[in-house]
């Protein structure tokens, strides 16, 4: 495991480790010390979560990170290319972690750079680490990943933290429930995916008829910034609202995920329910990002 790029670079075994290794590191049964290693955010595209908890992760283990947002006060202002600029970074860091909103770039920057590439996030295509953090979410709450029935539901044509954990599923046997708008609807060839992996998955425009039937819930906001036509995304905008009413009668072990920000699509009076998971989700990706990036750089 040399880069990090797409949940395909992963299979079941090559999981399950990184997932023990991320809860060996949250109970302090693994220590881990990269004290002097450098991480490169080059973050081209706006972050919270991710880009606060990879830089958190390299610190609780000893190490340091710097941070690019943007490219405005970079030499490719200038005209330097994306390539040489990669190239130059790759002599002062030991790992590049690169969100950005072109679908591919992290892939070729693994092509240009001889040292490990996460991609954290490609425009509407992948991001493996949000899945990683997802399965790890999952496994907590419910004790396994197998034969679990998930709903996503929202804006799943650009939601690549959805694509990404619906390959990241294939292996475990999932019934996945796709909740969207028609011209939100998942992507053809992460149905090809699943239809490849003889996963089970349903399409649907109605959260309520399936709610109640639901271990995890994935909830995701529609993206305006995807959106080329503003006038589309009014049309959908607030399709999908979770309120505390919806709750009434569902299963016990139910968690609702969402890998944020939130805009509308979840109420705050679903905050104080035992179902919601969202903000402990969020200090998961530490733990996970901590046990990828150790990984990477053959500290595990």
């Amino acid at each position: 495991m040399k880069n990090l790029i797409s949940m395909r670079d992963l299979d079941k075994a090559d999981i399950i480790k990184l997932l023990s290794t991320a809860e060996k590191i949250e109970s302090g049964e693994l220590k881990i010390n990269i004290e002097g290693k450098l991480a490169a955010l080059l973050f081209f595209e706006p972050s919270t979560r991710t880009l606060f908890s990879f830089d958190t992760a390299m610190k609780k283990m000893g190490g340091k990170s710097l941070i690019m947002t943007g490219t405005g006060t970079t030499s490719v202002s200038k005209g330097e290319s994306f390539s040489d600029t990669l190239m130059t970074i790759s002599q002062y860091a030991d790992i590049i972690i690169q969100r950005s909103p072109i679908e591919g770039a992290a892939r070729y920057a693994s092509e240009v750079v001889d040292i490990p590439v996460v991609n954290a996030g490609d425009g509407a295509n992948q991001h493996p680490t949000q899945a990683l953090l997802d399965l790890y979410s999952i496994m907590k709450t419910q004790g396994t990943l197998e034969s679990l029935k998930i709903g996503m539901v929202g804006d799943l044509k650009f939601g690549r933290t959805v694509h990404s954990l619906c390959q990241a599923l294939a292996d475990f046997q999932p019934e996945i429930h796709l909740i969207s708008p028609t011209h939100l609807r998942m992507p053809q060839h992460i149905l090809d995916d699943m239809d490849e992996k003889e996963i089970n998955w349903k399409e649907g425009e109605r959260l309520e008829n399936i709610i109640k039937e639901l271990d995890i819930l994935y909830v995701t906001r529609i993206q305006k910034e995807r959106f080329a036509d503003l006038d589309d995304y009014k049309k959908v905008k607030g399709s999908y609202i979770l309120s505390r009413s919806m709750l009434n009668d569902v299963k016990k072990n139910l968690k609702i995920l969402h890998p944020l920000p939130r805009v509308d699509e979840i109420d705050t009076d679903v905050d104080a329910t035992e179902y919601a998971y969202y903000f402990p989700q969020a200090r998961n990706g530490v733990f996970t990002r901590q046990a990828i990036i150790a990984t990477l750089l053959g500290e595990v």
